[in-house]
Order: structure tokens, then C-alpha cells, then sequence
């Protein structure tokens, strides 16, 4: 099997010559960047629980309809917990936005190794604790009916079965945002549709399994007439696990 590098090289580089290929010109010159961060109760990804209280930053870069962004996740263990490393965790993500069609290609590095593993640039096949994963994404056309439906299978890297062979673990998710007065709210459902692998999620999966039923809140609090912070309330339940969370962030953004 190739190197791991060379796959992520090759991917994301098809992914920006995409990019390049589809963007006009007034596209080229709307760059923007997002930086901001959250401060939550607690890490639940898919609707596993992951960590404690942490803190979540995010930096991205757009141009047009391609996107790069850099999301991580640290707890407040620091380099010492109770049950080993710390968590942290780097997500690096290529995406691009076809138009006006609703739909979105992606491919991103899940690195999730913990505080102290180091080994982050380690790419080889059964080696790297990195998880190559790609997405669809695509968003109905229809403004009283914004669902949106997403597909992600895990590719390459360290989704590996007990034979060492790719397990192409992959999670399908719908999100469905809606307002009641002052409040945005996000209705999701997310679910397994196939075996995956017990490294990616924590538990063994024999098919279909329903993981994530979530509903979140988002209010602006204001500050001052130019300033507001945004807090949520998430509450989410999988019955896969047969458990429920329910968190409260803080979003700190220009």
C-alpha cells in the first residue's frame, strides 16, 4: 500500500485544483478567514462521548467555494490524566462548495491520538494514528425545508480490522436548523450504516445503528451594541449506547 502522505498529498491536492478549476475571478478575491473557539462542558463526537470540559479552537481559510479549516480539541487534563494521555485532538479539513448546488466535497486528517503520543507525521499504512476520512454533503434546494444529508467513510490510515485490512467505517448524518423566536435551533440524526471499526467508535457494531439524536440551542447574548457572545445547549441521546449527554458551550469569535 502506498505511503499515507503520499495519499493525503494526492487527495487534497485533487480537491484544490477543483477548487481552482470552478472559482471565477470575483470568487478568487473573497478570501475570508474564521477564528474562534469553544468552551464546552463536555466532547461528545457522533454521540460518543469523548472528554470532559475543553476547550475547542478553530482556524480556517476560504476563497470562493474552497475552504481549509483546522479544528482541535484539547480537555483541561493537561499532559496528565487519570487513564493516561490527555485528550487531544487536530482535525484538518480540504473542502469545496460546487456553486449554488448545495453540495459540498471534503476530505479530512482525524488525528486523535492524546497529549504525549507524539508520532504526529508518522503516515505509514499501519503505523500512523491518523484517520483519512471523505464527505459528501449536500443541502436541499428549498428555503422552508434547508435538511441537509451527509456521508462519511473513513478511507485510509488507522481504521484498521484485527486482519489489518481498511475497515471503511462511515457515519451518515441529517441536520435540520430551524428558528422559534429568538432562538436557532438544530435537529440532528446520525447513524452508523454499516460495521465499523471498534478503534473509531469504542464499541462493537454488528450493522445499522442509530448513535446520535440531538437537538442544540444557540442565543447571542449581548454585550454591548457591537459585541455578543454566543452560548448552546445541546441535549443528546444514542440509543446505540443506550446514553445521553447534554452540554453547554461558549462561543469566543471577533
Amino acid at each position: 500500500m502506498k505511503d499515507m502522505n503520499r495519499v493525503k498529498v494526492t487527495v487534497i491536492g485533487v480537491i484544490a485544483a477543483l477548487a481552482v478549476n470552478f472559482m471565477g475571478v470575483d470568487k478568487v478575491q473573497a478570501q475570508e478567514f474564521k477564528i474562534q473557539g469553544d468552551l464546552i462542558s463536555s466532547y461528545v463526537w457522533r454521540g460518543f462521548y469523548q472528554t470532559g470540559v475543553s476547550f475547542q479552537p478553530t482556524l480556517g481559510f476560504g476563497i470562493g467555494g474552497f475552504a481549509l479549516t483546522a479544528w482541535g480539541s484539547t480537555d483541561f487534563d493537561g499532559t496528565s490524566s487519570s487513564d493516561g494521555e490527555a485528550a487531544k485532538e487536530i482535525d484538518l479539513t480540504a473542502a469545496y462548495t460546487f456553486g449554488d448546488s448545495g453540495l459540498t466535497l471534503s476530505v479530512a486528517s482525524l488525528w486523535w491520538a492524546g497529549q504525549g503520543s507524539n508520532k504526529y507525521f508518522n503516515f505509514k499504512s499501519h503505523e500512523t494514528a491518523h484517520h483519512f476520512e471523505a464527505g459528501l454533503a449536500y443541502t436541499l434546494p428549498l428555503e422552508k425545508f434547508p435538511l441537509s444529508i451527509a456521508w462519511y467513510t473513513m478511507f485510509a490510515g488507522a481504521d484498521k480490522n484485527e486482519k489489518g485490512e481498511q475497515n471503511y467505517s462511515s457515519y451518515v448524518e441529517l441536520n435540520y436548523p430551524f428558528s422559534i423566536k429568538s432562538v436557532d435551533l438544530n435537529a440532528t440524526c446520525g447513524f452508523l450504516p454499516y460495521e465499523a471499526g471498534v478503534g473509531v467508535y469504542g464499541v462493537p457494531n454488528s450493522g445499522f445503528a442509530v448513535t446520535n439524536l440531538a437537538l442544540k440551542a444557540t442565543k447571542d447574548i449581548k454585550v454591548t451594541d457591537k459585541f455578543a457572545i454566543p452560548i448552546f445547549a445541546q441535549a443528546i441521546w444514542n440509543p446505540r449506547m443506550e446514553d445521553a449527554h447534554l452540554v453547554f458551550g461558549i462561543t469566543l469569535k471577533p
